[in-house]
């Protein structure tokens, strides 16, 4: 499990301090952030493995990010334990109808957060993201960062290999140019739309005419990887 980041959102610096101290003894890398607008970017820009998200925020409540990132099929996945001082049963069950995969109320100890962290992490399930991804004769390699097309070596820059490296991971679903920006550039750079047209074009010129079929422009939203017609 260590070596996983986890995203603390509270607007209480020393709360999040007090989490940070215990979660890194324990192996993971933590991101903070003090209110909603700066969880969201962070979620987008660093992809958390899980988030310990305080129900009262100024603003937006924790209760709707969760809403909201159960909501986007990208950010679904992700696994939150919500943190609350609220203690009575409705919340509880309000915490979770959204989408929270655990609740555990303050104060705890440390030792109960790591053990409940730890459950949910396992439950969430190991994806090995380190594992080759292959599609017909296209091999994406994450570990080495190499893309082979049959066997031969394929030449793209980075931006063309995180594009190809989020289109094989996320198949048959069309995406936004905007969608594509934040998965792929991260939610604070700031690059124009048509920025991506360019590099789709890139990428398909690196997969040659044989795959460059599976990059598929869908009019009117933007782009999808698929190996149908």
């Amino acid at each position: 499990m260590s070596g996983k980041s986890i995203l603390i959102v509270d607007d209480e610096a020393p709360i999040r301090e007090m989490i940070a101290v215990a979660l890194e003894m324990a192996g993971y890398n933590c991101l903070e952030a003090e209110n909603t607008q700066q969880a969201h970017a962070c979620i987008v820009d660093s992809k958390p493995d899980l988030i310990l998200l305080d129900w009262m925020l100024p603003g937006t409540t924790g209760i709707e990010l969760a809403r909201r990132l159960k909501r986007d099929e990208l950010t679904a996945d992700v696994p939150i334990i919500m943190l609350t001082a609220k203690g009575e049963e409705d919340n509880k069950i309000q915490g979770l109808e959204v989408g929270a995969d655990d609740y555990i109320t303050k104060p705890f100890s440390p030792r109960e957060l790591v053990a409940r962290l730890k459950a949910v992490l396992r439950r969430a399930g190991p994806v090995d993201s380190e594992a080759p991804i292959e599609v017909a004769g296209l091999m994406l390699d994450p570990v080495s960062h190499r893309v082979t097309i049959d066997n031969a070596a394929a030449e793209m820059g980075p931006t063309e290999y995180r594009l190809l490296q989020f289109f094989m991971t996320h198949q048959e679903r069309a995406y936004t140019r905007g969608q594509l920006l934040d998965q792929v550039w991260g939610g604070n750079v700031y690059v124009e739309e048509r920025t991506v047209d360019v590099h789709i074009r890139r990428l398909r010129k690196a997969l040659g005419e044989k795959y460059e079929h599976l990059v598929q422009t869908v009019r009117g939203t933007g782009y999808r990887f698929s190996t149908k017609a």
